[in-house]
């Protein structure tokens, strides 16, 4: 063993202090896996958050019914038309008694005026006494002014129903009765177009063919119709007859 010492600024390759070099070890060939961060929600998973077309409890899809139902959810009891029961937070249905009476007061409004103007006007003539009445008055229906004042007859129901209708759904009869006309699906006052439809059904049967009868039809499809007691005219208009009390 030599006493001599290592050249300056050259440590011997033994030497316990000298710095090692790095690892060049070369890495291996498996794959490595990325770092972990924090689990993150899945887009389309189910968690609380969850997606907009999932069924969390996250408040949910509209379309999957999470949440809140729509207020005319079809998937209620449901109306003769869609949506959900039109009643529901509506008054009561009017009563048949005060719908009749409501009908009378209406016609009357309108009939006592015709009848004196066309007295005045000689739309009929109730001063002939010939013997034979009815034939008297089937030629007098026959005659082209009698059915001119039929037409303005016919004008004048149909234009008072459908303008009190329309305007707050009372006329005088049911402002008289407390009662209105609503729309079935949501309880408003009827457009323009739903007034008219609901007048023409009710009076131009009445006042052109058969008054007796088409009364006696209307009468029995309110008695017998549920839940909603529509008469045909109501139908057509897809109205519903509602108690207006305050």
């Amino acid at each position: 063993m030599s006493n001599e010492p290592p050249p300056p600024g050259e440590p011997p390759e033994n030497d316990p202090f000298r710095k090692q070099p790095p690892d060049s070890t070369p890495p291996s060939d498996g794959p490595q896996q990325p770092p972990q961060g924090p689990p993150q929600d899945d887009p389309y998973g189910s968690g609380r958050s969850g997606s907009p077309y999932g069924s969390g409890q996250g408040g949910g899809s509209p379309y999957d019914g999470g949440g809140q139902p729509p207020p005319y959810d079809a998937g209620g009891s449901g109306g003769p038309y869609g949506g959900a029961d039109p009643l529901a937070g509506m008054p009561p249905l009017a009563d048949f008694g005060k719908r009749f009476l409501a009908r009378v007061i209406d016609a009357l409004i309108i009939f006592v005026p015709l009848l004196l103007i066309s007295l005045l006007a000689g739309g009929w003539d109730v001063t002939t006494d010939d013997g034979d009445d009815w034939d008297s008055f089937t030629n007098q229906v026959n005659t082209g002014r009698q059915w001119l004042w039929s037409l303005i007859s016919l004008v004048a129901y149909v234009g008072y129903d459908t303008i009190m209708t329309a305007r707050n759904g009372q006329s005088v009869g049911k402002r008289l009765m407390k009662i209105r006309v609503a729309m079935l699906n949501d309880g408003s006052v009827p457009d323009s177009s739903s007034s008219l439809l609901r007048a023409v059904v009710l009076w131009v049967p009445a006042l052109v063919c058969c008054f007796c009868l088409w009364w006696i039809v209307i009468i029995i499809t309110i008695l017998v119709d549920k839940p909603y007691k529509q008469g045909l005219h109501d139908k057509a208009g897809k109205t519903v007859v509602v108690s207006a009390a305050q």
